[in-house]
């Protein structure tokens, strides 16, 4: 059985520990409703927990191993071992009362991602936004939130930003529509502040940023921005991140991530090549 244990935060800790937790009881005929009668937990509740979405009590977890039959003392360890990080809390714990919810999950998944897909139609992608710009944003969308508040906001963004420059930061793959690029956010200094920023965030190795010109008209994604993440580990599918005004869908069922997988291949090819954004952005910022 392997227990490898991967280095993203707890979002993805428990995502792993419930999908081995999911093999275990498979593999013994177990239903969902006895595993939770175990545990004194419904059927619903086995759900929950073995697609990551709740958090497990190492004694829960201790019984569920002795019904699936795992002995092994160096197995039933690493997979406690398991439940005992996914329970530990992520580094934006400090940042939890401007969190909601909806988005920690998002933070976590991205945190571990070996792979980030995303679409943006209205502001650049947050993990390429400059200082300046996420605050205009952020303002925009928290009017009455009080400075302070806004301050803590745009920290939390750019420390999310530093996934891209550690030694195992995941790739990101950016479309962004030429109306993200055109809209004055902030006013024309921060505007250019943030084009300048995005010409070189294009040369870095680990990034690839695409533009869809408003050549290109109607296409399969005008229903609005997504994101797709790609996890490192086997047993983790990939996850469609889809964020509305107030809350956020997680698909991961394979018919709706591979949907929305041929949506943003179609978005690749009819944008432009990568080899022409920074003269694409370049024209831009002489315009802007």
């Amino acid at each position: 059985m392997e227990t490898a244990q991967p280095a993203g935060g707890p979002t993805v800790l428990r995502r792993l520990l419930g999908a081995q937790l999911r093999r275990l009881r498979e593999r013994q005929g177990i239903t969902r409703e006895e595993a939770g009668y175990a545990i004194r937990a419904s059927g619903s509740k086995m759900s929950r927990l073995e697609l990551g979405r709740v958090g497990f009590k190492e004694r829960d977890v201790a019984d569920l191993l002795t019904l699936y039959g795992v002995t092994d003392e160096i197995d039933r360890e690493s997979l406690l071992a398991l439940a005992q990080d996914a329970n530990s809390p992520g580094w934006w714990h400090r940042y939890g009362d401007v969190l909601p919810g909806w988005f920690e999950t998002y933070v976590g998944l991205e945190e571990a991602a070996a792979l980030v897909r995303t679409y943006e139609v209205q502001f650049i992608p947050g993990l390429l936004q400059t200082e300046e710009y996420a605050r205009a944003v952020i303002s925009l969308g928290n009017s009455a939130a009080p400075p302070e508040e806004i301050e803590q906001r745009v920290s939390l963004r750019t420390t999310r930003q530093k996934l891209l420059t550690r030694g195992d930061s995941p790739r990101l793959w950016a479309v962004v529509d030429e109306a993200a690029l055109r809209r004055p956010i902030g006013g024309r200094d921060v505007m250019r502040g943030q084009i300048q920023r995005l010409i070189e965030a294009a040369k870095l190795p680990g990034v690839i940023l695409q533009v869809l010109p408003f050549r290109v008209g109607g296409h399969t994604a005008e229903a609005g921005a997504f994101s797709i993440l790609r996890f490192p580990e086997s047993d983790l599918p990939d996850v469609v991140y889809v964020e509305q005004l107030t809350s956020a869908l997680y698909l991961d069922r394979r018919d709706d991530v591979d949907s929305y997988m041929e949506a943003m291949e179609r978005l690749c090819v009819v944008s432009a090549p990568p080899d022409e954004t920074a003269e694409i952005l370049s024209r831009i910022l002489q315009e802007t």
